[in-house]
């Protein structure tokens, strides 16, 4: 079982270089790209306070959505009811949320999610279901349930209707204290690199909600229990090889109950983001496939939570562009030229000459696309972080491994 536990390590042993020093590189090129981009198309916000903040608002709920089914998927539950999942979510932090508080509405929203994910744990774990089947209808019964219970429960609050509740009193947004003061100045100049650096750091460490910081010790605890403690090795097992986990004692169906669960309740959460803190209310519909999105982001970041940031990030970040101005996504044609470029030349090293060769044409195309053009036509724009997103995700992540048992329906030994 062991075995069967155990990442791939044979990439990062050719490579030379640990994976804490990869992404420093990573970064570092990363923003000199961004700051030359900048400069080059004068579209100041590509690297701005603003379009940092919203990047980091708009990615928090899908990379929620994700660790959600990041810790459904290692105990080989498949969650497409993600979604779903959301949407009960956004409800519950609107209904308990406007009459007693964001806090209450936040532990509301987890309790509904935990609860859409436990009836697809009773139907997939216990029942056997088709976990594709039941995440469907957990989407089908999360909206109408919402509807109907908004209906009744909301359609004569003040400032509420059938469609969405009253406004949602704010969480804290705490800042480092004394930091806009310092970066402020330096991000007004737009000065190469140090500008860049400037404004993103703002973005990150100033009016940053408390429940994005929640988020990001979610993705850390995640990674520590999931990978550095028995529970999660154990709970890992349960993906990868439920019987053989099962003839050493683990208690098989425990451990997919309580992943989904958690899975369902992190969903939740994303929810109650995006109903307290991005919309200050609930609303019918506003979940938008960030659960589905949540989904591709965690198949991105090949079931582990740094891939799975990494993805959220990226869409997060060009969503924020196309809500800033038309310069900005324009420009944003050459940020998809320089990420392309980066992933045919690690493809070309991997000698992946097919995908080396598509992203190299759609490289191409992105950048006299650039040169042709002086701005996008409004819905190009608004299409714009879904193609890219998609795009770079595609031709990024080749070599995926997903939970062996990911998916299989489990029976006991015996039975």
């Amino acid at each position: 079982m062991t075995a069967t536990l155990e990442e791939t390590t044979a990439p990062e042993a050719k490579a030379g270089l640990s994976r804490p020093v990869r992404i420093t590189l990573y970064v570092v090129v990363g923003l000199v790209v961004l700051s030359l981009i900048r400069v080059i198309t004068g579209a100041t916000d590509l690297t701005s306070n603003g379009t940092v903040s919203a990047a980091l608002m708009l990615a928090v709920p899908i990379g929620l959505a994700g660790l959600g089914g990041l810790w459904s998927e290692r105990a080989g539950v498949v969650n497409i009811g993600l979604e779903g999942m959301m949407i009960l979510g956004t409800f519950g932090a609107g209904w308990i949320g406007w009459q007693h508080g964001p806090w209450a509405g936040v532990l509301m929203a987890v309790a509904f999610g935990a609860i859409g994910g436990l009836v697809h744990a009773v139907a997939t774990v216990t029942f056997g279901v088709d976990h594709v089947v039941s995440g469907v209808a957990i989407n089908i019964l999360g909206l109408g349930a919402t509807q109907y219970l908004a209906g009744e429960l909301l359609a004569d609050t003040p400032g509420g209707g059938e469609t969405q509740s009253p406004q949602i009193s704010g969480l804290p947004k705490p800042s480092v204290p004394g930091l806009t003061s310092v970066l402020e100045p330096l991000e007004s100049h737009h000065w190469f690199l140090l500008s860049d650096l400037a404004g993103i750091l703002r973005g990150l460490l100033t009016n940053v909600s408390i429940l994005t910081i929640i988020s990001i010790l979610l993705v850390i605890a995640t990674y520590v229990i999931l990978w550095q403690t028995p529970f999660g090795l154990r709970l890992r097992s349960v993906g990868e090889d439920p019987h053989a986990a099962e003839s050493l004692g683990v208690k098989v169906r425990l451990y997919k109950y309580v992943a989904v669960v958690v899975s369902g309740g992190l969903a939740g959460l994303a929810g109650a983001f995006l109903a307290i803190v991005a919309s200050s209310l609930y609303r019918e519909g506003q979940t938008g496939g960030r659960g589905y999105i949540g989904l591709a982001a965690m198949i991105f970041g090949n079931w582990r939570p740094g891939g799975l940031v990494a993805g959220a990030g990226l869409f997060g970040y060009t969503d924020a562009m196309q809500l800033r101005n038309a310069t900005a996504v324009h420009a944003l044609l050459l940020v998809v030229f320089a990420l392309l470029l980066v992933v045919t030349a690690l493809n070309l090293y991997r000698r992946r000459w097919v995908t080396a060769g598509v992203g190299l044409v759609f490289a191409v195309l992105s950048l006299v696309w650039y040169l042709a053009t002086d701005e996008l036509p409004g819905p190009i724009t608004t299409m714009t972080p879904y193609v890219t997103t998609l795009l770079v995700l595609a031709l990024a992540a080749q070599h995926l491994r997903m939970p062996k048992a990911d998916g299989l329906v489990y029976r006991p030994e015996g039975k």
